[in-house]
């Protein structure tokens, strides 16, 4: 079949690569247009544009797949089916008309769970211990259109959303090029989701990755780990932003043997306290403590945090502040 893909970050690259491999014919590549990155701004292109101009892939890059231009260049390629992995804009009913067996979308979760731009993040801060990928025949609802095939895997304890991303890249790139085969041979049919179980994933602004400290240690695991690596975790000391990488819950076992009289007599810490020791640095939370791994001061690069609080010289049941 001929293929017209859209993507545009690292992870539609294994899909890209499988299909550019197989026996379909990827005429061209949508992607998103280079946008400003870095300190100094500059235009970069996107990963799924670089990799496709290495594998001598045609690339469009409309403002809008709303763009008449764009819809004429797309009627002119005549795909049979147009794959979607992660292309990062909606696209409009007088494009979805376009490919003979419409446009397949690879989304990163067990539809109707998680529907929106940010399931894999979602999933992990909810604490859900399985996700997988979907493979469904887009229409103009969010997420809504029948299903193709799923695959499944298991969230790891210490799974970050890159992580995890990376894993269901890879293996739903092999999900997505079955789908395609299923739909060129007549085998596969597509089969509405489900009425049950819907929930949503709003993409993560900069709120929702700020770090309550008074909720339970393992809620406050679940959000670093869904916000890594990016929007990126936070939380505000002496006034300022500080970037939070992935923490470890702890017991009371794993506190110093002497306490300072700050600690509680339970041998925890209030809601954002700090215990600093030699080489770590322990955060109070809403249940047990958590141990930093590293942190970011603004504009600064990552450090281990024992290293940062030797620097800022963290004064004795000084915390980190929820706001």
């Amino acid at each position: 079949m001929r293929l017209v893909l859209a993507g545009t970050p690292a992870v539609a690259i294994p899909s890209l690569d499988a299909l550019a491999s197989s026996s379909h014919d990827v005429v061209a590549v949508v992607t998103r247009p280079d946008a400003p990155a870095g300190r100094g701004r500059s235009l970069v292109a996107s990963p799924v544009r670089g990799r496709a101009e290495e594998l001598g892939i045609p690339v469009l890059t409309p403002t809008s797949p709303k763009d008449n231009g764009f819809q004429r260049q797309l009627r002119d390629l005549a795909p049979d089916v147009c794959p979607v992995v992660a292309y990062g804009a909606l696209i409009p009913g007088a494009a979805l008309d376009i490919p003979v067996h419409g446009w397949v979308n690879l989304h990163f979760s067990l539809l109707p769970a998680w529907r929106g731009a940010a399931p894999v993040q979602r999933a992990i801060m909810a604490g859900d211990e399985v996700t997988g990928a979907s493979t469904f025949l887009i229409e103009e609802g969010l997420d809504t259109g029948p299903v193709f095939g799923i695959m499944t895997e298991t969230i790891r304890a210490a799974d970050t959303s890159g992580e995890l991303l990376s894993r269901l890249g890879k293996g739903g790139a092999g999900l997505l090029l079955a789908t395609l085969d299923g739909i060129e041979s007549g085998d596969l049919v597509a089969k509405p989701q489900p009425a049950e179980g819907i929930s949503v994933a709003p993409k993560l602004g900069v709120d929702d990755a700020r770090i309550d400290w008074t909720r339970p240690a393992g809620a406050v695991d679940r959000l670093v780990r869904g916000c890594t690596p990016a929007p990126g975790a936070w939380t505000t000391f002496r006034g300022e932003r500080l970037k939070v990488n992935p923490v470890a819950p702890v017991g009371p076992a794993d506190l110093p043997t002497e306490l300072p009289a700050e600690v509680l007599p339970d041998s925890s810490l209030a809601s954002g306290q700090l215990l600093v020791t030699k080489k770590a640095v322990f955060v109070g939370t809403g249940s047990r403590p958590v141990r930093l791994g590293t942190v970011q001061p603004h504009g600064k690069k990552p450090m281990a945090a024992a290293d940062w609080a030797r620097g800022v010289r963290i004064e004795t049941a000084e915390r980190f502040t929820n706001g």
